[in-house]
Parts: structure tokens; sequence; C-alpha cells
């Protein structure tokens, strides 16, 4: 791996995945996988060229080598990754119920990435990065794994780094209550704030609080950028109450949604580290999600640097 300063950072539990094709109770046929919202954003990252490391915290298991072997093989650097050896690394089942409705079932309680404590991420943190990106997932984990995020934000805060964060609710790892109460004080450590327009309400504005309010008290607390999701009709882009940017989706054939959200970050942050104006930004990010859907996997179809351009071809066309 080359020893070529981060430009992104990022942590959080990343996962042995069985992909079950059909109902699992029907002896359904599945094969394994790596999933993990923070890793499937440093795989897009350094697909799309940029130097990006993950940290996250794994097992003394199988699951836990397939996974950094995963990574490594993706140019992801996973260097500062712990192992925990008295606690396995977590695991998800997702089977296909009925037609194109997946439901996911979850082993994370206990995992080694529920124990991840501040002192897990700081020799990561001491190396360095222009870019932190974290997410509610791992919040969701426990006290010790939103400890650990609040410690990397005050960190990143302190030199100067940019700090991204998507809100990523998960409704089986805790409710829309807490997730508020445990998000919303992270606000004043946050530089980008990235949610669907369901999320928004979790991380600002009271019930019946419009979205403009809600954004309008993002800014004030010191976000610099929020980037608002919405699925088939695009997404908007706040730089202030008065200023919107607006990106529609490219139009390709939708195979699965999973890990489309990551994929959008991994676009919309390149376009950070690139310093690509707003407009470009938000235009790479519904680009790169785009690929995303049109696949299937996580992480699997998320596209080089060099395949962006891709979708300009015509529908059906071939690339010789």
């Amino acid at each position: 791996m080359s020893a070529a300063p981060l430009q992104a950072l990022t942590f959080g539990e990343t996962m042995l995945s069985l992909q079950v094709d059909g109902a699992l109770t029907s002896g359904g046929t599945a094969r394994t996988a790596v999933a993990g919202a923070e890793s499937n954003v440093a795989v897009g990252l350094a697909r799309l060229g940029h130097q990006v490391g993950w940290a996250g915290r794994l097992g003394a298991d199988e699951p836990g080598r397939m996974i950094l072997r995963t990574l490594r093989g993706e140019g992801v650097h996973v260097d500062h990754a712990t192992v925990d050896s008295g606690a396995p690394t977590g695991a998800l089942m997702r089977e296909r119920r009925i037609a194109d409705l997946a439901r996911v079932h979850y082993w994370r309680a206990g995992s080694a990435a529920s124990h991840l404590r501040p002192p897990h991420v700081r020799s990561a943190l001491s190396a360095g990065a222009r870019l932190l990106h974290l997410t509610g997932i791992t919040c969701a984990l426990g006290p010790g794994p939103l400890d650990t995020v609040r410690a990397a934000a005050e960190h990143a805060a302190e030199h100067g780094w940019t700090v991204s964060f998507d809100v990523n609710h998960r409704t089986r790892l805790w409710d829309a209550a807490t997730a508020s109460a445990a998000l919303r004080p992270l606000l004043g450590l946050i530089d980008i704030v990235i949610a669907s327009d369901d999320e928004l309400p979790l991380i600002a504005g009271d019930p019946g609080t419009s979205e403009t309010d809600r954004v309008a008290e993002l800014l004030a607390r010191g976000v610099q950028e929020v980037v608002v999701k919405r699925g088939a009709q695009g997404a908007d882009l706040y730089l202030g109450a008065d200023r919107i940017v607006h990106a529609p989706v490219h139009p390709v054939p939708v195979v699965d949604t999973v890990g489309a959200g990551d994929a959008f970050c991994a676009g919309y942050l390149s376009g950070v580290l690139d310093e690509l104006p707003p407009g470009q930004r938000l235009h790479r990010a519904t680009r790169t999600a785009a690929f995303a859907v049109a696949g299937s996997g996580d992480w699997e179809g998320l596209p080089h640097r060099d395949e962006l351009h891709l979708l300009d071809a015509a529908p059906g066309a071939t690339v010789r």
C-alpha cells in the first residue's frame, strides 16, 4: 500500500454478509460478502482514486480476516483497524423474500465493533487526514461507539479536518427519539450533514418544523453543507438559506437499492476532496449512486473514476 497521506478516514462496523436468494426457510442459496456503511464509502472513495483509511474493530476470526483482505484488495488502508480477541465480527443476512423486497437480519449485539472505544481509533486519528466521515449507524451500536464518534469528531474539528456525517438511521438498531437525543449534541463538530428527507427531523427541528427551518437550524449550528437525498427525485444541496443546488437522478434500470446511499456519500465526498463546485459535487454523487442501484451488492457495482463517463453512453451501447 502507498505511504501517501490519507485524504479521508472512516470507521464503523463492517460485517460478514450472507446474501440469500429467496426465503431462508425454504433453503435459499446464500453467498458470502462484506457489508458496512462506512467501508462501502471507503471502497467508493478508493475506486474514485482517493487515499482512504478504514479503522473499524473486528473479531479475531475468519469473517474479520475476510473483511480486511477484501478492503485491502479494494485499495482501502486498514493499517489502523483493530482486533478484539474476545468478541466476534458482526454478521447480517439479507434474504430476497417477495419480488424485489428484501429483509435484513442482524447479529451485532456483543460484536467486536460494539466494543469500540476512543483509544481504538487514536492511532488512526494521529496519522492524519483531510476528511473524517462518520455515520449514525456507529452511534447506534452503544455508548462506547457513540463516545468514539464524538471523540473522533472533536479531534478532527480541533485539527482543521472536514467532518462529514451521514444520519443513516436504522430502525432495527434504535428508535427515532433515542437517535435524535444522541445525534443532536454532535452538531457544532460537523461540517457536512447528509440525510434523506425523512432522516432530517432526527438531527434538527421540532415536530412540524419545515425542512427549510431544519436546514436553517443546522446552518446556524455550524454546519456548512446540508445534503438532502430524495430517492427517485434526486438530491438537494443547501449552502445557505437562499442557496440551493439540485441534481436529478441518472435514469438506470434499478436492480438493487442497497448501498445506494453509501455510494452517494462516496461520490459527494470525492467531489469535496477534489474541490469541485457544488453542482459538480452533487452530480458526481447521483452518478455514483446510479452505478450502485444498477448492480447487485452493497459496493460491488461502484465505479472507478475512469468509468464515470459510462453513464453518458446511449442505453444498450457497447463501449469498444
